[in-house]
């Protein structure tokens, strides 16, 4: 069985086991489901931000422990105190250490940055548990989705107020980008092989429509990688485990864009 088959076997059993203990009116009585989402559209667009979303993952498949020590409210505090436009928890649990807790803790520690929640979204119920833990942005894989679902999912974040990041892998995805969608990010690392080519999103860059905001993700641990991209008409840059690794995974973020800005 190939990785990613695992990944989505494993999450459609955690889902299963979801929906005996809650439900959508569930969610809705949350208190962060009626909050005002902030805007990465806003976000990214502002010049004095170099666009980077600094995500906090606590482990990969392909790493195992990243960093141990790190403390959540911490390392997203102080991503945003570096200047990063916007942040990103994985929040799957299985395979990479996250926890819908780990999102509601960054939520309550940055109240007005952007919040992305990566996970393996396959059901309306991970969207409406995505709005009560105070997500401000979901990821979408094309990978992951029939069309129908694709489309069924982000018509559904769009109407609790969320904007939609939709991840592709390969050129064949393109054609599934659902038009609701608000971003494009393509994922540089395979998710056969987990082999990493930033070439990925600059062969690919010229093809997505310009509607969608551009996002380049996996991969990008230099400032010059930035650089680039943001020449192809990326406007956001996804990194984790360039800062994840280091003892301190803001500061490593601050120095990272000092670099951008000299």
């Amino acid at each position: 069985m190939a990785f990613l088959e695992q990944i989505l076997q494993t999450k459609k059993e955690e889902i299963s086991r979801l929906k005996k203990t809650t439900s959508a009116d569930l969610l809705r009585e949350y208190p962060l489901f009626e909050r005002q989402c902030n805007s990465l559209k806003k976000a990214l667009a502002e010049d004095h931000r170099p666009g980077i979303i600094a995500e906090y993952k606590q482990q990969s498949p392909s790493k195992g422990r990243i960093n141990k020590n790190a403390r959540i409210e911490d390392v997203t505090r102080g991503y945003a105190e570096a200047g990063a436009s916007a942040l990103s928890v994985l929040t799957d649990r299985s395979f990479f250490g996250g926890s819908l807790e780990d999102l509601e803790k960054t939520r309550k520690a940055n109240p007005f940055t952007p919040l992305l929640r990566k996970d393996f979204i396959l059901d309306p119920l991970q969207v409406y548990e995505a709005k009560a833990k105070g997500a401000d942005v979901i990821l979408l894989i094309v990978a992951c989705l029939q069309e129908e679902k694709l489309y069924s999912l982000a018509a559904l974040g769009k109407e609790l107020g969320m904007e939609i990041l939709v991840e592709i892998h390969k050129e064949e995805e393109l054609s599934k980008i659902p038009p609701l969608a608000d971003f494009v990010g393509i994922n540089n690392r395979n998710l056969d092989t987990f082999n990493v080519d930033i070439q990925t999103s600059l062969r690919l860059a010229k093809k997505i429509p310009e509607k969608y905001g551009k996002i380049s993700e996996s991969g990008l641990s230099e400032p010059s990688h930035v650089t680039l991209l943001k020449a192809y008409g990326f406007q956001g840059f996804l990194i984790g485990e360039t800062f994840m690794k280091t003892g301190n995974p803001g500061e490593a973020c601050k120095q990272f864009i000092s670099k951008l800005n000299p």
